[in-house]
Formats: C-alpha cells, sequence, structure tokens
C-alpha cells in the first residue's frame, strides 16, 4: 500500500507535510455504469482488511442524505461500484486465463460490501483494464483481442473482446471508435462483446435452483398472498416475476403503470426477494442477490435473456414468440426495452437444450486514473 505526503499551508506561509493514503486508481464507465478499478497488488493481502478501504473510497456510510459525498460513490447503486484486478494463478495460467477480479458492491447509507454478486456492465472493462494496467499482454495480428477474465465471486469465466492498438510496442486497448452504441449512454464508442461460456449455476451450482421452471412465493408482507415467480441462476442469480401479478396483488389495473419507488410495492418486492434467496440457498440478507426483474441492470438482463428461452418460465410467458429460440438448438436474440432504450443479448444452446453461452454488446471509456484517498 502506498503513503502519499500531501502539502498543507500552515499559518505562517510555512508549507508542512501530512500523511495521507492513497491508492492508484482508474475511474471507468463500463455500459451504464461506472466505478473504480484497482490493482490488486496496491491493497493488502489479507482481502478481510478490503472493505474498510473500500468504503471510506465511496463515501460510505452515508447517513446523512445518502449520496456519499465525502466520497467517489454517486449516491446509487450503480455508481458505488469497484473492481479489483489481479494476475492468474498459477492454476488459471494453465486453463488460458489472462487476468482475475473480484467485484465488490458498496453500500451507501450502510457500511456494508457485498461480493456475491457480479457486475455485467463493468465487467466489459476488466479486459482493457487488466491490458492498459500491463496486468497481462497480447502480441495479436489482428486489430482486437480476446481476454479471457475468472471472477472470483461466482467462480466464472467470462470473455471480453475489443479493439486495440499498439503504441511503442505495447498493445493498448482502443475504445474510442464510432462502431455502436449503448442504451442509456449518448455517443457511439468501441464495440465491446461481453461472453459469459456455461453461465448456468453461476452461484448455485443450478440453471434452476430450485428444480422449477415456476415456484410459488408466499409474500409476508401481505399474508396469505403468494406470486408465481421463475428463479433462475444465469450469471447471476435473479428472480421473475409479472407485472401483471404485482398489480393483482395490489388490486390495481394490469395494463396500469406501477410506482416502484412506493414503499408499498417495495415492501412486496423485498418480501419476494428474501423468500426466493431461501428457496435458492442463498443468504435472504444480502443486497445483491438474488435480483428482481423490475428494473433491468446488465447482469439481470444477460439472465433475462436465457429466462425468456425457458419454455414454461414466467419470463418466456411474456415474451413475443418471435424472441424465442427454435426448440433444443440454436442461438436466440432476445430484445428487451427499458427506460433508455433496447438492449440486445445473444443466448446460445447446444443439442438437448443445454445452455452453451450468453452474451451482450457494451462500450466503455477512461474517466480517470490518478489515485485515490482512503
Amino acid at each position: 500500500m502506498l503513503k502519499w505526503l500531501l502539502p498543507t499551508a500552515h499559518l505562517k506561509g510555512r508549507i508542512g507535510y501530512i500523511p495521507v493514503r492513497c491508492i492508484p486508481a482508474t475511474f471507468l464507465r463500463g455500459g451504464t455504469s461506472k466505478g473504480i478499478f484497482l490493482n490488486r497488488d496496491h491493497l493488502p493481502a489479507d482481502r478481510s482488511k478490503w472493505a474498510p478501504i473500500f468504503l471510506r473510497i465511496m463515501g460510505s456510510p452515508d447517513t446523512a442524505n445518502g449520496l456519499q459525498i465525502n466520497g467517489m460513490g454517486g449516491g446509487i447503486s450503480s455508481l458505488s461500484k469497484i473492481c479489483v484486478v489481479g494476475s492468474p494463478s498459477t492454476e488459471q495460467k494453465a486453463q488460458a486465463i489472462d487476468a482475475e477480479y473480484t467485484f465488490a458492491q458498496v453500500g451507501i447509507h450502510d457500511a456494508t460490501v457485498d461480493y456475491a454478486g457480479n457486475c455485467g456492465n463493468l465487467s466489459s472493462m476488466v479486459g482493457p483494464f487488466a491490458l492498459a494496467e500491463s496486468i497481462c499482454t497480447k502480441q495479436e495480428p489482428s486489430d482486437q483481442t480476446t481476454i479471457h477474465l475468472f471472477n472470483t465471486n461466482t467462480n466464472s469465466r467470462i470473455h471480453t473482446t475489443f479493439p486495440i492498438t499498439v503504441l511503442n510496442g505495447q498493445t493498448l486497448p482502443k475504445l474510442d471508435l464510432p462502431q455502436t452504441s449503448v442504451a442509456g449512454v449518448p455517443g457511439q464508442a468501441s464495440r465491446i462483446l461481453l461472453e459469459f461460456p456455461s453461465p448456468s449455476g453461476a452461484r448455485t451450482g443450478k440453471l434452476l435452483p430450485t428444480g422449477n421452471v415456476v415456484d410459488i412465493i408466499h409474500i409476508r408482507a401481505f399474508p396469505g398472498t403468494q406470486i408465481p415467480a421463475s428463479l433462475v441462476d444465469a450469471t447471476n442469480p435473479s428472480v421473475f416475476i409479472s407485472h401483471d401479478d404485482i398489480s393483482r396483488i395490489l388490486d390495481t389495473p394490469s395494463q396500469s403503470s406501477l410506482d416502484y419507488g412506493n414503499h408499498q410495492i417495495r415492501e412486496i418486492i423485498e418480501s419476494i426477494r428474501t423468500e426466493a434467496a431461501i428457496k435458492m440457498g442463498l443468504d435472504p440478507t444480502s443486497q445483491a442477490q438474488p435480483k428482481i426483474a423490475i428494473a433491468v441492470p446488465m447482469t439481470l438482463g444477460l439472465c433475462l435473456g436465457v429466462a425468456a428461452n425457458i419454455e414454461g418460465s414466467v419470463a418466456w410467458k411474456n415474451a413475443r414468440p418471435s424472441s424465442r429460440r427454435e426448440p433444443s438448438v440454436g442461438v436466440a436474440i432476445t430484445k428487451m426495452k427499458h427506460p433508455s432504450g433496447i438492449v440486445e443479448v445473444h443466448t446460445t444452446f447446444r443439442q438437448g437444450g443445454i445452455l452453451q453461452s450468453v452474451g451482450t454488446v457494451r462500450t466503455g471509456r477512461w474517466l480517470m486514473k490518478g489515485v485515490v484517498y482512503h
């Protein structure tokens, strides 16, 4: 860990020095999220010491107003994230892994640092960061490269493919090409292909953790009330419910819009999430998993793309027939509309309906490189 000396002016005009703690850091946008990227070598070897550092970096907990005004966080979950990237182990190198990373979701109002899940958006920038920081090196004859990653949160492999350039003999990411755009981000940038091979059972070991396409969830916030849900684990454990079923519980017209910021609705959703977590064998107190398919962040969008092609699931029943794959084999392209636009997810199945991979296209941008104080 590094310690720098920061000059400070005194009343008499004399310059003094006080020790402050800081770590080399890069601030990056990946998809529709932003986060701090750190080299694992700059952190303590003892990972139990990471959480206090991450909390100070982000300015958490912020019990005053939840804006994380005293740190790098932005007051919402998509802006309170950290990725720690390091070299692969000897065993991982033998499996052609280029870099390893750990994702941390930092609490805003509380002092939680959750390692239970992964972030699909920021995963798209782990490969470019690893290459730029020389955590891994590549010598490619073409104008793009693929970085093979290992995510410690889900114990899974992830591949990122993106354009490259060569500067002074070093291969570096080239992320400012006007190749594509993603919903929720203005302008165009280089195309980053994010692929999750064999994504089934990222946390639970099974695509359908309970063995059922649809489970009945009892809503503790409304005793005697239940709702059908599909519990699916592909890239991240997720829970899929129908808007119409929520409307039924609230006794409102099914075609009417719902305010998911409403306290009563949030209480229902949290009851569903915690009950689903128990059924999936997950910690119900963890806020990171499972995720609920109401608002769709990228990692959940990937799982939704898979769930929409599991016959009989809640997502499958709500998908247009044109979005469904042919039975047992092939590539399914699922287009999902959300408030910022359209997200497209590609899902590949092997013979027998076995999930082979799921992927999507993201963009990213370097925002800042320097040091972050903690």
